[in-house]
Order: structure tokens, then sequence, then C-alpha cells
């Protein structure tokens, strides 16, 4: 999509980076496939787009957490296997996931129940993965409840296993046991229903994380999501992996007021300054996805290649920006996140500055904010 010409606002997408990236997770993590996670509109990057993307650079099959984010990837002809990684809520989402030949998770009887009843409709055998509850507790079935769960499925005929997996909760932090521990539990349960008889097509437990810094959780497959868009899992993960940069934030200075001493701006008229500055108009705001919690000096941006306060509140379709004595001009390209000239500004940085995580800053991004996918 190119960016629309009444608003110099964009998201810009390096599908190359893409790419690159998602060829790099698939080196680390050979001979285990690579599943990317394209979820939240690929991250707030485009979905279809980043979907593209990834399986032309290599990727096995995509992951999404709704029926609805599977069915726009069928819907724009992506026909590798996707795999639903949240249980349907319906009968009407099991028989959508079932038409659209998805990989559907399940943990519980109840979507057992559904999705048997969703494949008896539709005429098929519908793919089934039984996630484990190894310690994360957000979803999954106990290790007491799974064994039962997976031989149901494998004696249903309307059913067909299709794997096993797992979510590891802190394999950004490599020094923590915890993921050795859960890594443990799941390879107990998985080995009881092998010992009892029971076939598992496949294991994953590996997101981003998992797949960079523990070889041990790669077992058959991998689901990279927040590594494929060039964005480190955490810290202590970055240096383990040369990950390219993905998206730009861009826009342009709007307008260029000049301040006297003292004069404080936006709403609530905060952020008087002791000299006399310039202080330029940027049309983009927390609508489009840029955090209130910027404003006041705690956010930079860009502006002819020199870093610039956020200043003032960010409003909701604008934030202004410090320039100080330096002359700017209506026009003047502003990155919000990106490289301009020899600096950068990253999703990352955004992120300690708020107190939050790269994942929170990239996929708020709204939909109001064009997407440019190029190919740098």
């Amino acid at each position: 999509m190119r960016p629309s010409l009444r608003r110099p606002t964009v998201a810009e997408v390096d599908l190359a980076a893409i790419e690159a990236n998602v060829a790099e997770l698939r080196r680390i993590a050979a001979p285990a496939t690579c599943c990317v996670v394209v979820k939240a509109g690929g991250y707030g990057h485009g979905a279809v787009e980043v979907a593209q993307a990834a399986v032309s650079a290599g990727a096995d099959e995509l992951a999404v957490a709704t029926v609805d984010e599977a069915l726009e990837l069928r819907d724009a002809a992506v026909a590798v296997p996707v795999l639903l990684l949240v249980e349907p809520w319906s009968l009407h989402a099991a028989r959508d996931a079932v038409r659209g030949d998805m990989s559907v998770t399940i943990w519980s009887s109840d979507a057992l129940g559904l999705v048997e009843e969703a494949a008896a409709i539709e005429g098929r055998v519908a793919r089934v993965e039984v996630k484990l509850d190894t310690g994360m507790h957000r979803y999954g079935a106990t290790p007491a409840d799974a064994l039962g769960l997976l031989r149901a499925v494998e004696e249903s005929r309307a059913l067909r296993l299709g794997g096993v997996w797992t979510h590891l909760a802190v394999a950004d932090d490599p020094a923590r046991p915890e993921t050795a521990e859960q890594l443990d539990l799941f390879d107990r349960v998985a080995g009881e229903f092998a010992a009892s008889g029971g076939s598992v097509p496949r294991r994953h437990a590996a997101n981003s994380a998992g797949a960079i810094a523990h070889p041990r959780s790669r077992y058959d497959m991998v689901r990279c999501g927040i590594a494929a868009y060039g964005i480190a899992p955490s810290g202590a993960v970055a240096p383990l992996v040369p990950l390219r940069p993905v998206l730009t934030l861009r826009s342009a200075v709007a307008r260029v007021a000049e301040l006297p001493v003292g004069e404080g701006l936006s709403y609530g008229l905060g952020d008087a300054a002791s000299t006399d500055r310039n202080v330029a108009t940027v049309p983009i705001g927390y609508a489009d996805g840029v955090d209130r919690g910027l404003g006041f000096g705690v956010g930079e941006v860009l502006i002819g290649g020199r870093r610039r306060r956020i200043v003032g509140a960010v409003t909701m379709d604008h934030l202004m920006v410090d320039c100080g004595s330096d002359s700017v001009s209506v026009g003047d390209e502003v990155v919000l996140l990106g490289t301009q000239g020899d600096e950068r500004v990253d999703p990352a940085e955004w992120a300690a500055r708020l107190g939050t995580i790269p994942y929170e800053i990239v996929t708020r991004l709204s939909t109001r904010l064009p997407r440019h996918h190029l190919r740098a």
C-alpha cells in the first residue's frame, strides 16, 4: 500500500528485511521447520504482506490467534498450513476453521466436541493440535488431563492429531531455570502418551526466544513471532542473532511555531522552556498508536538527523517537538521509529521509556496508518 498523499504519516515495512530475518531463523532452527506468527495484523506490520514475504523466504507454516485472522490469509490465497493458536469459541468458528483447512488448537473436551461436530457437518477430518500447560498457566491442558484428551483425539474418526505443543513463559531470560522445567514436563507428558501406544506427529515449544536461545526447545518446529519483525525478544537474547529492522514510522513537519521563553504548549500548556525555541507540530498522535506517555520529553524523534524531544501532551492526531534554535521547515521529514542519518530510534527504546515491551509498541500502531510495503 502506498502512503496517502493526503497525509505524510506512514508506516513503512521492509519486506526484504522480513525475508532475511525468516531465513536466519530457519537457519538457526534447522532441521526443525519454521512457523511464522502473523497474528495481530502481522504484529502491526500487515498480516497478508508479511505472510507472503515469510513464505517466500521459506516459512513452512503460519500461526494466528483468531479464525478471522486465518480467513484473511485464506482470502488472500495464502495456501500454506495455518495454525490457530487458540481454541475456537463457537461451532460457527470451528466450522470456519475446518472449512479453511486450519490446524485447530484444543486443550479442553468442550473444544474437542465442537471441532468434532464441525468436522462432521463439513464432511472433513479436522486436524487438531493439543496444547499443554507446562507452567505459563494461561491456556492449555493440565498434565493430568492431557493424556485423556490426546487419546480422545486419536480415537476420533473426525479428528487427526497434528501435534502437541506448549508455550514458554520466560525463554527471553536464558538464565532462568523455569524453561528447562517446562520442557521437562512437556517431554514427560508426550513421552507417557507415546509409551501408552500413542503417536505424536510433531512437538513444538519454541517461541522466538526459545528458537534463538534454547536449542533444546526447537523440537520439530519453532514458532517465531517478534524476531521475524527484526525485534529481539529481549536484551539478553539480542546478541545471539543478527536481525534486520523492518519498520520505519515517518511523518513530516506540518507547522513551525516560534515560542518565547516561558511559553507552554499543547493541552494544559505544559513544558514551558527557559529559552526561546522553535516547536514543530507533527501530524501523528495517540490515535495512530503513539503512546501519550511519550510526551513531556519522555520520547524523542528524529528531524534533520538529530534527536528531538516530544514536548507537551501527545494529542489524538498530533504531537509537538522541541527543535531548540535550529531552523526547521514545513515538510521536513520526521522519523519516529527508524533511522535518519546516523541516529536511530527503535521500538525497544520507546518500550523502555514507557515501561513496556516492543511487542506492544508495534501492535498498537493504528489501522489509520497507511502501511507502505517495500523492499529496501
